[in-house]
């Protein structure tokens, strides 16, 4: 293990500065995939211990609730890639957030909007939940031989459809394209009471992943990792796998 910075990788400029903390390197890739390989790449040249995928993310197993915790047991890309993270890292991580559930997650290029998207990548997968940025976090770590986790709680269920507001609201550098949104939200009013909900389902996350990131003060739990048994079969991992 490095004894550098961790590097945490977020979507969202809020998400950014809830991980900021001292030794905490970000990078916010703002639904940019390439964009936000260009700057991991350059990011890992400065001495990074670890990388963490750190956020919210949409929900694809059903009945998991909005603020809901996750830690990845692996992140499954798209094709056939499947990332495994670094399982005592996971286990720390997951206890010092209150045993949560270690589940394996999805990587997507670009958001699944519809209930039967989810679902199908659900089924596909057997992921609990996607997000688009830690495939690509995941695939630099193994590159670069480096530890990898993710943090993410759901925000939108699995049977929510998002928006069309909610898809285009987001800049480059992870900021509220405030003017998107209001475009959007005129040219198809009948959205709105979906964007409310869509709203509250964000703020419970939002929530959850400042009292999560609380929890994992300072280095997201990477420290003392060799004080864990690394030998564990995959199905004793804290929590499990959620019902689905």
């Amino acid at each position: 293990m490095g004894t550098g910075a961790i590097l945490a990788v977020t979507g969202l400029a809020a998400e950014a500065r809830l991980a900021a903390g001292a030794d905490i390197r970000v990078v916010t890739g703002g639904g940019d995939g390439a964009h936000l390989k260009e700057q991991l790449e350059r990011a890992v040249r400065a001495d990074i211990a670890g990388i963490v995928s750190f956020g919210i993310a949409g929900g694809l197993a059903p009945g998991v609730r909005p603020g809901t915790p996750l830690v990845a047991r692996g992140i499954v890309g798209p094709g056939t890639e499947y990332f495994e993270c670094h399982r005592g890292w996971s286990q720390r991580l997951a206890k010092a957030l209150g045993d949560v559930p270690i589940v394996d997650m999805a990587g997507i290029d670009l958001p699944v909007a519809d209930p039967s998207g989810k679902r199908a990548l659900h089924v596909a997968t057997r992921a609990v939940a996607a997000d688009t940025e830690s495939h690509i976090a995941a695939r630099i770590a193994t590159a670069h031989h480096l530890p990898f986790a993710a943090f993410r709680v759901v925000a939108d269920p699995a049977e929510r459809h998002l928006p069309p507001a909610a898809l285009v609201g987001v800049r480059p550098n992870g900021k509220l394209a405030v003017g998107r949104v209001v475009h959007s939200v005129l040219s198809q009013p009948r959205q709105i009471p979906h964007l409310f909900r869509t709203a509250l389902d964000a703020r419970a996350a939002f929530d959850a992943l400042f009292r999560g990131r609380e929890m994992v003060a300072g280095g997201f739990g990477f420290l003392d990792l060799g004080e864990l048994v690394l030998d564990v079969p995959c199905e004793d991992v804290l929590g499990g796998s959620l019902p689905v």
